[in-house]
C-alpha cells in the first residue's frame, strides 16, 4: 500500500511537470530566452527554496542544514550545473520537435542514464540479483521510448512541411534528435547531484522532505547555466528588452511562475514519493526511472491533446499507442519482483 501511494504521489508530480510547458504558450511578445530566464528563476530558485525550507527542523536554518556537509552541497550543485546544459538543451529539444517527441526522446535517455549511473557508482552488479531487475527495467522503458520515437519518426515522413509548421514552428528531425539526446545524457547528472546530496539529511526535520535541500542545491547550479546562457542570448540577440514591456508583466510573470511551479512539482513529488518506498528495494532504485516514464507518457498525453499528432496516420497512431503501453508496463515490472 505504501508503494501504490508512493507511485501516486509521483505520477501528480510529474503530470503537473508535463504540463509546465502549457503555460509557456500563454507567453506573449518575450523571445525564448527571455522567458526561459524567467521561467528558470521561478522553477529553479523561488520554489526549490521554499521547499527546502521545509525539510529545515525547528529551531535551525538552511544554512546550517546546507553546511553539515558543505563538500556534499557543492557536489549537488556541480552536478547541477551539468544538469543545467541538459535542462537548456531540454527547451531546445521543444522547439524542434515538440512536447510529445522532444520530451519522450529526452527523457527516456535521462532515465537510462540516471537510473543506471548511481548503480554502478555504488558497486551494484546489473547482471544479478537486483542490479538485473533494475537493467531489465530500464531496458523495457527504453524501449518504450524507441517506440515512441519511430512514431515520431513515421509522423514526419507523413507530414508536409507545412502541416510539420503548424504542429510545431521549429520542427526538424535530425537537430531535434541530436539537441534531445544531449539533454537526456546531461539531465542524468539530477539523480547524481541528488545522491551526492545525501548527506544534507539532516536528522530532527520532516521525513517526507528530507531530499529537498539537495534538490536545491542541485538547481541552484543549473540556474548558473542556464541563466548565462540566456543573458548571453539576449546580448547577441539584442531581447534584453524584452524585460521592459511593462505591460505584458502581469500576463508573462503570472505564467512563467505557474510553468515554474508545475515543473518543480515532478521534485517535489519524487522526493516525498521516495519515502514511502523500502530503502534499498528495486522499486526505491528505479524510483528516477518510474518518474521519467511517467513525464514521457504525460507528455504525449499533452501532446495528443495540443494537436501535435495531426496529421500522422492510424499506423503512427499506434505505435505511439504501442510505446505508451511498453512505458506503463515498465512502471508495472519492478513491482513483480
Amino acid at each position: 500500500m505504501n508503494t501504490l501511494l508512493g507511485l501516486l504521489i509521483i505520477a501528480v508530480g510529474s503530470f503537473c511537470q508535463s504540463s509546465s510547458y502549457v503555460p509557456i504558450k500563454k507567453v506573449k511578445e518575450w523571445s525564448w530566452e527571455s522567458f526561459w530566464l524567467v521561467q528558470g528563476i521561478f522553477a529553479w530558485l523561488v520554489f526549490p527554496l521554499l521547499g527546502a525550507l521545509l525539510a529545515v527542523p525547528a529551531g535551525s536554518s538552511l544554512g546550517e542544514v546546507l553546511s553539515t556537509d558543505p563538500s556534499a552541497a557543492f557536489k549537488a550543485a556541480g552536478y547541477g550545473v551539468l544538469w543545467g546544459v541538459g535542462g537548456l538543451t531540454f527547451g531546445l529539444s521543444m522547439r524542434y520537435l515538440g512536447v510529445a517527441l522532444g520530451q519522450s526522446i529526452a527523457l527516456g535517455t535521462c532515465a537510462g542514464f540516471g537510473t543506471l549511473f548511481p548503480a554502478i557508482f555504488a558497486g551494484e552488479n546489473l547482471f544479478a540479483g537486483k542490479g538485473l531487475v533494475l537493467l531489465l527495467g530500464v531496458s523495457i522503458t527504453l524501449a518504450g521510448i524507441a517506440v515512441i520515437g519511430y512514431a515520431g519518426s513515421l509522423r514526419a515522413q507523413n507530414m508536409t512541411d507545412e502541416e510539420k509548421r503548424a504542429a510545431v514552428k521549429d520542427f526538424a528531425l535530425t537537430k531535434g534528435l541530436a539537441v534531445a539526446l544531449l539533454a537526456g545524457v546531461m539531465s542524468a547528472c539530477f539523480n547524481l547531484g541528488l545522491e551526492a546530496g545525501r548527506p544534507l539529511q539532516v536528522e530532527g526535520g520532516s521525513a517526507l522532505f528530507r531530499t529537498l535541500p539537495a534538490t536545491l542545491m542541485v538547481t541552484l547550479g543549473g540556474f548558473v547555466t542556464n541563466a548565462a546562457y540566456c543573458l548571453w542570448q539576449n546580448a547577441r540577440n539584442r531581447t534584453f528588452g524584452d524585460y521592459g514591456k511593462g505591460t505584458l508583466y502581469a500576463n508573462n510573470l503570472l505564467f512563467c511562475a505557474l510553468a515554474g511551479a508545475l515543473w518543480y512539482s515532478q521534485f517535489f513529488g519524487f522526493g516525498i514519493g521516495q519515502t514511502f518506498f523500502e530503502p534499498g528495494s528495486v522499486v526505491a532504485a528505479f524510483a528516477w526511472c518510474i518518474l521519467m516514464a511517467l513525464n514521457v507518457t504525460f507528455s504525449n498525453v499533452w501532446g495528443i491533446i495540443l494537436r501535435e499528432w495531426r496529421g500522422a496516420s492510424r499506423k503512427t497512431v499506434g505505435v505511439l499507442v504501442c510505446g505508451l503501453a511498453i512505458l506503463i508496463f515498465s512502471l508495472v515490472f519492478p513491482n513483480l519482483f
